[in-house]
């Protein structure tokens, strides 16, 4: 690659970045050279140290003892094609419609760093080629730019009709061969592609037994976003921006975020054709449609026979209802099934925690609130927020009652412990 070729780790990124953007077409042979101990060493600094274990047990404080050497050991392994992936251990988390567990993977603390480092290789490389319709797990992009875009382009068509568009179980059922099909076209080094196939291998732990399949890549590992979002690049992206969007009549835009994704069409008819199309497009790359959760509907505004045209998106609820002035305009809450596991959740941890001194529950409770805003805090939903306050007041006070026999709380003590104790009012973080 050059006698030019840079030093420091972030540099580096930059010139492949640079390499891929100019060279559209490029394969990259070489790339693994770029992975040596400085390249780790920033690897390991950009993995968390507070995740769950995996398989081994290893935490992040007992890895970093002579972390120098095991770098190494890791580097070497790596790059002579000795190291093994070990497998996933599968948990599984409420899903946040409310309705059964989703299965997250996690990797050991050793494979996130080894994932991290070919994440940091590959990155610079597919950011040049994803389109700006892509905002889930890329950097300087978030969720409430998504949603933005959303709501400035329905906006801007006065309403229209969308595709609300749901992938059943897509992280179980993305095809491993199609996979390294698709990131050879742009990727065939050895050592890395080897290392990425190694991990599609790797196989799950569930209840003391390993699970190895064709199909899937867990979440939660650290290369899976990446891996999701060049699926989907081919899948949807590429297909929609520049084999359907020529051929429509009206306008139209698409969001995607992972493999949630939001498509909005000026014209019905366009939207009808689409629609009709999308089951073959998915089942071409051996994915499939949620026959309830994809779904077209018009959403304009209201008329009297019309029927309201909902739809949720990024755990957002987005309708239409009048302005202060009286006009129609695109609102956003959140979603009634994220409320009810927002409330579930700190109920259960006010419930669990009860024994804590208050001031310490104070203090979790108004992180974990503050955090819910974070994210929930747009523009229109203070009303949401301020739901959700009340509620968490109420179960705090419920489950302080029940410290003891004797603990029960009058609803007077309980208004001077809240006004000790108040908790963060709603804010709006984001428009």
């Amino acid at each position: 690659m050059g006698a030019l070729e840079p030093n420091t780790v972030s540099t580096k990124q930059q010139w492949i970045a640079q390499l891929a953007g100019e060279t559209p077409d490029r394969v990259f042979t070489s790339l693994a050279h770029h992975i040596d101990q400085e390249w780790l060493e920033e690897a390991y600094r950009k993995t968390r140290k507070d995740g769950a274990v995996g398989v081994d047990g290893e935490t992040a404080e007992r890895y970093s003892v002579n972390l120098e050497d095991r770098l190494r050991d890791l580097l070497e392994r790596a790059k002579s094609g000795l190291y093994r992936a070990p497998p996933v251990k599968r948990v599984h988390i409420p899903k946040g419609s409310g309705q059964g567990l989703r299965p997250i993977g996690i990797p050991t603390f050793e494979d996130k760093i080894l994932q991290r480092a070919v994440a940091m290789v590959l990155e610079p490389i597919y950011e040049q080629d994803f389109l700006d319709c892509s905002y889930g797990y890329r950097p300087a992009r978030s969720a409430h730019q998504a949603l933005s875009m959303v709501h400035r382009q329905l906006t801007a068509f006065g309403g229209g009709w969308v595709i609300e568009l749901d992938i059943r179980a897509f992280f179980d059922t993305l095809d491993h061969a199609l996979l390294r099909e698709m990131l050879r076209q742009r990727v065939n080094d050895g050592v890395l592609t080897r290392l990425i196939g190694k991990w599609l291998k790797a196989g799950v732990l569930e209840e003391g037994r390993v699970s190895r399949m064709d199909t899937g890549t867990p979440q939660g590992g650290v290369i899976s976003p990446l891996l999701a979002n060049l699926y989907l690049h081919t899948v949807l992206d590429v297909w929609f921006e520049r084999d359907v969007k020529p051929h429509l009549i009206g306008r139209s835009f698409m969001v995607r975020f992972a493999d949630d994704a939001v498509l909005g069409f000026s014209n019905e008819q366009d939207a009808r054709r689409v629609f009709a199309a999308l089951s073959e497009r998915f089942a071409k790359y051996g994915l499939t449609l949620h026959p309830t959760k994809t779904r077209l509907l018009r959403f304009k505004p209201p008329r009297d026979n019309d029927p309201k045209g909902i739809f949720d998106f990024l755990g957002f609820t987005h309708y239409w209802g009048k302005s202060r002035r009286g006009r129609w305009c695109i609102q956003r809450k959140t979603a009634r099934t994220r409320l009810r596991r927002a409330l579930t959740q700190f109920g259960a941890w006010c419930r669990t925690h009860r024994h804590l001194r208050i001031a310490e529950q104070y203090a979790r409770l108004s992180r974990k609130l503050r955090g819910h805003y974070a994210y929930f805090g747009i523009s229109g939903n203070m009303r949401s927020l301020q739901r959700l306050r009340f509620y968490l007041e109420r179960l705090w006070v419920k489950w302080l009652s029940r410290r003891s026999q004797r603990g029960r709380l009058a609803w007077d003590q309980a208004a001077r412990l809240l006004a000790r104790f108040p908790l963060p009012m709603p804010r709006v973080v984001a428009r």
